[in-house]
Formats: structure tokens, sequence, C-alpha cells
């Protein structure tokens, strides 16, 4: 019979924290999610963690003073203690950005994603699997209001509410699909590879055409695209709220490509507001000017991405590998990314091993995998070894 908590929940500050742990640590799993203020603010602070077990939810309020997620550093990091997290990459970010890792983890997530379930919400799962209905108007709310108005606690409270016991039925579902190994490599890989946020807008990379501009054109517009950036970065922070809510990538990019030259022709581009033509137009109409000067002084070279020697079997070898994992896929009946996982099939592709040891020191193979294709692998990837 399903077991989860029933009735109220624990909000924890700095009073009741240590009482709290000490509950928590007579428990061999624990259910784990996170809330922050991403849709609210320009740099998200961590607002609540939320452990639940089949007795009790906890509801740590990390805004308060004294109530830090490395309170929960050594239940986290226990590998004898099992995690149920969903969809955990994001949390784990969270919290690496602050010193805690997670070991012994469970990503529901993951394992429903290669288990091919067709939904894997937390929502879905748990209306197949428990009969229960999870209600979603709070995802977009702000979880860094003080005091949080009704309601919003036991919303957030359900995304652990359940979780430990469906954690264990989706674990069962993976044993008895005999995947229950690959499963749990992805998430000792999840935790091994969780790094803190970068900062706001690092890995801004624009999405541009392609085609139909000529170089001189895709220069410009690259160059109008960062020069945006930069500028959307400044006025996000200045008013605390998320870059893209400020300007998001699709209207920067119908800027870049679009050159308004009027506020009118502002107002035409995608997803730009009315409100944000009248607060920095100005700014941004000079900016489009600043760039298309610089592209008649041909002061805009065009961008080119940095090329190394050509390794001529690398196509080759990828070809191999994805028929080999739909290949095996078939005959096992398992998702492809069972046999062999985006980032297996990215590194056997760049280093492809010449023996079974090399192959058996690649990080999240694994025993099962070794047995299963090893030989199968090197055998296939000999003949087209790195070139260049």
């Amino acid at each position: 019979m399903p077991t989860y908590p029933q009735g109220d929940v624990d909000v924890v500050d700095d009073a009741g924290a240590h009482s709290a742990i000490l509950k928590l640590e007579g428990t061999s799993e624990l259910a784990v999610d996170l809330e922050a203020d991403s849709m609210h603010a320009f740099r998200a602070r961590l607002c609540f963690i939320q452990v639940g077990t089949d007795h009790d939810v906890f509801l740590f309020d990390t805004l308060q003073p004294g109530v830090e997620a490395r309170l929960l550093a050594p239940l986290l990091g226990d590998p004898q203690r099992t995690k149920f997290f969903h969809a955990a990459q994001g949390d784990l970010q969270f919290l690496a950005e602050v010193g805690v890792r997670v070991r012994g983890l469970f990503d529901t997530h993951r394992a429903a994603t290669l288990l091919g379930w067709p939904k894997v919400g937390l929502a879905d799962i748990a209306r197949e699997k428990l009969g229960v209905e999870l209600p979603k108007e709070h995802q977009q709310s702000d979880f860094s209001l003080r005091p949080l108005p009704p309601g919003m606690h036991a919303y957030i409270a359900n995304d652990v509410r359940y979780l430990c016991e469906l954690g264990r039925q989706v674990r069962v579902a993976c044993d008895e699909a005999g995947i229950l190994e690959e499963v749990l490599l992805d998430c000792e890989r999840l935790c091994d590879e969780a790094v803190a946020r970068p900062d706001v807008g690092a890995d801004f990379k624009p999405k541009l055409p392609r085609s139909g501009l000529s170089a001189a054109q895709q220069a410009l517009a690259h160059a109008i695209a960062h020069a945006l950036h930069r500028k959307r970065l400044e006025w996000a922070e200045k008013e605390n709220v998320p870059m893209g809510r400020m300007l998001s990538n699709m209207a920067l990019a119908d800027i870049a490509t679009r050159l308004p030259s009027t506020p009118r022709d502002l107002a035409r581009a995608a997803g730009v507001r009315g409100a944000f033509v009248r607060a920095h137009g100005d700014e941004v109409l000079a900016i489009v000017r600043e760039q298309q000067e610089k592209s008649a002084r041909g002061e805009l070279a065009p961008e080119r991405e940095a090329k190394g020697p050509k390794d001529t079997n690398r196509r080759k070898r990828e070809d191999l590998l994805k028929a080999f994992r739909v290949e095996k896929a078939t005959e096992r009946k398992v998702t492809p990314s069972v046999v062999l996982t985006n980032p297996l099939m990215e590194a056997l592709i760049a280093h492809p091993p010449r023996n079974l040891d090399e192959l058996a020191r690649l990080p999240y193979f694994g025993d099962k995998r070794l047995k299963l294709y090893g030989a199968a692998l090197v055998e296939l990837l000999a003949p087209y070894p790195v070139q260049g």
C-alpha cells in the first residue's frame, strides 16, 4: 500500500533546524526538492529546500537567518542514504554553489526517461502510479515572498510528499526492466558533474539565421546581439528582474536582423513590448546605429570558429555508434540511452578505446555494459582511430 505523509508540513526556521535534521537522520530514504525565485530576480536565490520522508515533510526556509543548505550537507552527502529527486540537475547546481554535494541520488525523471515512459513529469507519474493530482497553479510564483501566501506551503510540500513512494516504484520498474545499474550510473554522473551556476548570461550564444545573410550581415547581427545582451544584463540587474524578462533571446535576435531605425520599427520586433520601447528604445536604436556604422567602416570581422586538425574518422565512428545503440536497444527492448547515454557516445566518439581495459576505465560505463558490449565496441571502432 502506498506510503506518504498526510496533513500539515513543518516550516523550518533557525530554531527548528536542529530537531528537524535529527528526525531526518533516522530514515534511509529522503525526497528532496528546491525552490528559487528564478522567474522573478536577476540572480536567483534559493528560497526553500523541501525534504520529505514517509511520515514528515520539512520546508527549510533558506531565506531565514541561520537556515542554510550546508546544514543538510551530511544527510545529502551520505551515499548510503537514498535521495529521491525529480529532474535534479538544476537543484544540484544550486547546492554545488554553496558547497553541498549529493550522493546516493535516484532521479525519478532521469529513470522514467530511460524507461521510455511517454510522460515523465512529476505530476504525470503521480497521477499514473498513485492516482494523485498535483496542482500547478503556483509554478511561476515568487517563492521569495515572506510571509509566503496561503496555499503555497502546501504546494511546494507536494513536490516531495509523494516522492519517496514514487521513487521506490520507479526504482522497482527499473529493476524489472533490467536497467537499474545504468540508471544509477547516470545519477552518479549527474552528481559528479554538478557545478555552480555560471554568471548570469555568461554562456550567451545568439541564435541567428544561418542562411539568407551575407558574411558582413552576419557579422553585424552578431555584433548587435552581443551589444544588446550586455546592455540587457545592465538593465535587468538594475531592476532585479530575469534578463529574459527584460529582453528575450527571440526579441534580441529579431532586432539584430531586422535593424530597426525608429521606435515604431522597434515595437514591431518579435516579443518587444511597448513599455520596453518607452524605457529603453532610444538606447537600443543607438546600439543598432553604432554597429551599423562600424560595419560600414569595415570594423566588424566575421566570427570564425577555431579549427584544429580534422579527424577524418570522427563522422564514421559517430554513425557506427548510433547504429550500434539502436540495434542493441531493439534487442534488449530498452531505450537507446540505456545502451549508451549521450555523454558516453560523445566520449567514445572523441576517444575510441583500443582495448577492454581502456573501455573499463571510461567513467559511468559500468560492468554491465562492459560485459554486454565491450568486445563488440572495441572491434567496431578499431578500424577508425582518431586521425589528424
